[in-house]
This record gives structure tokens, C-alpha cells and sequence, in this order.
């Protein structure tokens, strides 16, 4: 009986001896996932900050509240990036009638290389009646390329600030978006036109040249008038891209290194 005794304790100890490892093991495993998981949110957090702040500079230039609620991750930043009441264009923006039907073909000369260019009035004829009648003011003679992104699938040369350093004019904005991809990509030559953040009607005087495959998430207004392409000479914008951008806040954001200036913008 002293013996059976002793081995049923000794069989009762191992069992508990395996429970506890078994129960030890779990816990490493709970908490093996909850850091991943932890890990993985944070890696989320960071690649949705770094779309947020680069979307919102993209649109336009923040202030200070709206980049530092886009940099807190909140979908609403302020009332300030909230869509315009707006929904009508004042009568210095020319009508869409314009251009409605019509395809513009021309040139636009940077740093003295060419580049053909297309405006198609049919698919977004408000943006076209815009960059036609800016093209006939001379507007864009002299003004500046004051932005290049070069990551990878983010690859835009932005122009046409009329003080070069990205600022919309309040005096000059209109709407609707026209001819957005639903799909928010935008093809190596697309001319697409640059906006205030979540603004139906806040284009401008502003368009950007798509160099190589771009997507751009929708906002919440949506997407980019796409308003035409480069025919030729997309290579004159990789290059400016290759020069690579000015050191600032960003690897992949910035200025050009190599200042990029319109010495016309002509359409026909």
C-alpha cells in the first residue's frame, strides 16, 4: 500500500508538472500573437499615416491643423478639409461649353524641352476649358514645377502655382472632378489636375504630370480630373525625376532638385 501510494503521488506531481508546462506554453503563445498583432497595427498605423500626409500635401499645402489631425490618423481633420459649399464656378472660370466635344493638342516647353500634349474636352471638358483658356492668357509662362514624388508608385511632377510654392489662389477655383479613375490609377503620361484636400471644387490653376504608374487613393470628394495625356517627350520628366528631389521632410517629396520652369504652355 506505502508503495502504490507513493506512485500515485509521484504520477499526480508529474501530471501537474505537465499541466503547468502545458499552461506556461499557452501563455507564451497568447502572448507571442498579441505582440504581432501589436507589431502589425503599428506598421499599419505607419503606412496609412505616411499615405494620409502624403495625399494631404498632394492635394495642397495643409495648415497647420489640418497636417496635424492627418498626422493624429483622423479621417475628418477639420472643418476646413471638409467638401465646399461651393458648387457652382464664378464667372471668371470659363464655361465647359468651351470645350465640350473639342480635343486640344499642343506643346509644353520645361527647362526648353518639349513635351506634345492632349486635352480631351469630350471626357472632362470644364478642365479642359480651364488649362485652354489659362494657355491663351500665357498664364503658365514662367511659372514653376514646385513638386516631384519619386517612390515608387507614386511618381508625379506638379506645376503651375502661381507663386511657385504650391498655394492655391482662392480667387480661381472651380469644379466639378470630371473624368476620374475608378480604379485610382493614373498611367505613366496622364495630365491630371491637382486640388485642395476633399473638395469637389477645389481645382485650380494646378495640373501634374504623371511620369511612371501612379495610384492615389480616392478622398472623400474622390479622385483626379484626369484632363489629358503627353503624347511625346515623357522622357524630359523621368529625367527631371532622375536628378532626384531637394532634401526636406521626405525621401520621395519634394522640390527638384533641377528647378523646373514653363516656357510655354501652348494649345490648339
Amino acid at each position: 500500500m506505502a508503495a502504490s501510494s507513493r506512485s500515485a503521488r509521484e504520477a499526480k506531481r508529474h501530471i501537474q508538472q505537465m499541466e503547468a508546462k502545458r499552461e506556461l506554453r499557452r501563455d507564451q503563445e497568447k502572448r507571442r500573437k498579441r505582440d504581432n498583432l501589436i507589431a502589425a497595427g503599428a506598421g499599419t498605423a505607419a503606412v496609412v499615416l505616411a499615405v494620409v500626409l502624403q495625399l494631404t500635401a498632394f492635394a495642397g499645402n495643409p495648415t497647420e491643423d489640418e497636417f496635424a489631425a492627418a498626422e493624429a490618423g483622423l479621417t475628418s481633420p477639420s472643418a476646413s478639409a471638409t467638401p465646399s459649399a461651393q458648387a457652382t464656378n464664378g464667372p471668371n472660370i470659363p464655361s465647359a461649353d468651351t470645350a465640350a466635344g473639342k480635343t486640344f493638342t499642343g506643346e509644353l516647353v520645361l527647362n526648353g524641352k518639349p513635351l506634345g500634349v492632349e486635352l480631351d474636352g469630350t471626357a472632362a471638358p470644364q478642365a479642359a476649358a480651364v488649362f485652354k483658356s489659362l494657355s491663351d492668357e500665357g498664364f503658365y509662362k514662367g511659372k514653376s514645377c514646385h513638386r516631384l514624388t519619386t517612390a515608387d508608385a507614386f511618381g508625379v511632377l506638379q506645376c503651375g502655382s502661381a507663386n511657385g510654392d504650391g498655394q492655391g489662389n482662392p480667387d480661381y477655383t472651380w469644379g466639378p472632378l470630371e473624368n476620374t479613375p475608378q480604379d485610382n490609377k493614373y498611367p505613366a503620361g496622364t495630365i491630371a489636375v491637382a486640388r485642395t484636400g476633399n473638395n469637389a471644387y477645389g481645382n485650380g490653376t494646378q495640373f501634374f504630370i504623371v511620369y511612371k504608374d501612379t495610384t492615389i487613393p480616392a478622398d472623400t470628394a474622390g479622385g483626379y480630373t484626369v484632363v489629358g495625356k503627353v503624347t511625346s517627350g515623357l522622357d524630359v520628366v523621368s529625367g527631371i525625376a532622375a536628378a532626384g528631389i531637394t532634401p526636406g521632410s521626405s525621401d520621395t517629396d519634394g522640390a527638384p532638385v533641377e528647378p523646373v520652369t514653363i516656357d510655354s504652355f501652348s494649345l490648339k
